[in-house]
Formats: structure tokens, C-alpha cells, sequence
């Protein structure tokens, strides 16, 4: 899988979309990477690729502080999938080579 790159996310929240970019590297298995955007930003954590799957962490501090657990696949040039916004449930996100 080639996520490795630097991605533009729309993530669905109850508060409208928002938007985020997240840099990605693949090495062995393991994802790393940094996300910034207006909700805060940081390294990602527990990052993993399984096959075409890719799974991180992402901590945001606006509205509230909260990790965002996100898991996508890429399909053609997008990244797209899900993301757990802490307590407040489920959503998804797209993501555009930036």
C-alpha cells in the first residue's frame, strides 16, 4: 500500500466538517506521522498498516482535548474511512493526496 505521503482529511463531526493534514510513513507495518489542523495537532500514535488497512491515533484539543481513532483504506488517489470521535461517537473522513 502506498499511504506513505501527505494527506488533506475532511472528517465529518457533529459540528460540520473539519479539516485536518496528516503526513504519513509506512515502515514494516508500523505508521508514523504527524496531523495538524485548527482542532490541534501532533504526532500520530499507534499507527499500523494490516494489508490495504491503516489504522492511528490522533490528538486534538478543540472543542475539547480527545483522541481520534481513525481506520481507512485507500482507494484510488483517496484515503477514505472511519473515525471514532472520542465520546462522541463514530463518523467518517476522506482524505486527498495534498
Amino acid at each position: 500500500m502506498a499511504v506513505d505521503g501527505k494527506w488533506n482529511l475532511t472528517i465529518k463531526t457533529p459540528m460540520g466538517d473539519q479539516t485536518a493534514t496528516v503526513s504519513l510513513k509506512e515502515e514494516g507495518g508500523a505508521l508514523t506521522g504527524e496531523m495538524s489542523g485548527s482542532q490541534g495537532g501532533g504526532p500520530i500514535e499507534n499507527g499500523s498498516v494490516d494489508g490495504d488497512t491503516v489504522k492511528w491515533e490522533a490528538k486534538i484539543t478543540s472543542p475539547m482535548p480527545m483522541t481520534l481513532e481513525f481506520e481507512g483504506k485507500q482507494e484510488g488517489e483517496n484515503l477514505n474511512g472511519n473515525v471514532k470521535l472520542g465520546s462522541f461517537g463514530n463518523s467518517t473522513f476522506t482524505g486527498v493526496p495534498a
